[in-house]
């Protein structure tokens, strides 16, 4: 709820300012939260034995947010959160070539409806062409997927708060340019709403840790589907949109299709733990 919330706000303020500027003062709120615990831990939060790697996944996290946000602002929402669920079919390619896991026939073919449901859901009916806004939310889930898989190799090495060190401070200096290149200044109101953006995704990255610490994650990741109930709810509500047809058809093969991938990783074994803010 509070991330469905966070990219609804983020949708508002992306009207009248750019979205690299959204997104550096959502880091420097989150960066703000977390100071604290930061500092606690310093200098051991800043030692990494994979500097290249941090430094890709904070490159890869950027482009993520930036393209999976520039979506969020130009496509219904419930549309756009749609998509988003690709991540769990990106996450399972990725880790057959970095991570070297087995995948079998069955979660192969999950996959492929999986994608051809994103397609169903990203391809508006009576155009001849991909919305450029749903390609940039397809390549957005593919970097989540790509940094899912980043941080499950940087976390045998790394200490979480290492992780989320680079993560805060890196993503930030990384949209301070354009941001600045964009500015506008914001109004109080604006200010308010960013602030919020900020808060809402600590509260909810927040939650996600402790829903992670009393479940299993094969257990608890299919309530991330939630954020397509919330979605239509607030983009109704706020922006009088609601989806065509074919949204709530894709939307039900690519939710079909993540539920028994992450059945599937349940069958094979526990796995460890990842969390990842993205």
């Amino acid at each position: 709820m509070f991330f469905s919330v966070m990219v609804a706000l983020i949708k508002i303020v992306g009207q009248t300012l750019h979205v690299t500027e959204v997104l550096l003062f959502r880091q420097l709120t989150m960066l703000a939260i977390a100071a604290p615990v930061i500092l606690s831990a310093f200098p051991r939060s800043l030692y990494t034995a994979r500097p290249a790697l941090q430094v890709f996944r904070i490159l890869i996290a950027f482009f993520s947010m930036l393209l999976g946000f520039t979506a969020v602002i130009h496509l219904p929402l419930a549309e756009a959160t749609a998509i988003s669920f690709a991540k769990t079919f990106f996450t399972t390619v990725l880790a057959i070539f970095f991570l070297g896991e087995i995948v079998g026939a069955r979660r192969w073919g999950a996959v492929i409806v999986g994608f051809l449901g994103v397609l169903i859901v990203a391809w508006p009916s009576g155009q001849g062409a991909l919305n450029i806004y749903g390609a940039l939310a397809i390549i957005s889930a593919g970097c989540v997927g790509c940094v899912v898989i980043i941080v499950r190799k940087l976390s045998q090495v790394d200490l979480p708060i290492t992780i989320l060190t680079y993560q805060a401070i890196g993503v930030g200096l990384l949209m301070t340019p354009p941001a600045f290149w964009f500015w506008r200044t914001p109004t109080y109101n604006e200010l308010i709403l960013m602030a919020a953006i900020g808060c809402l995704s600590v509260v909810g990255q927040y939650c996600n840790i402790l829903g992670l610490k009393a479940a299993e994650a094969s257990a608890a990741a299919p309530m991330d589907y939630a954020r397509l109930v919330y979605s239509l709810i607030l983009g109704f509500w706020l922006f009088g949109e609601w989806p065509e047809p074919r949204v709530f058809l894709g939307a039900a093969i690519v939710i079909a299709a993540a539920v028994y991938t992450l059945h599937r990783e349940r069958i094979r074994g526990p796995r460890a733990k990842v969390v990842t803010d993205a």
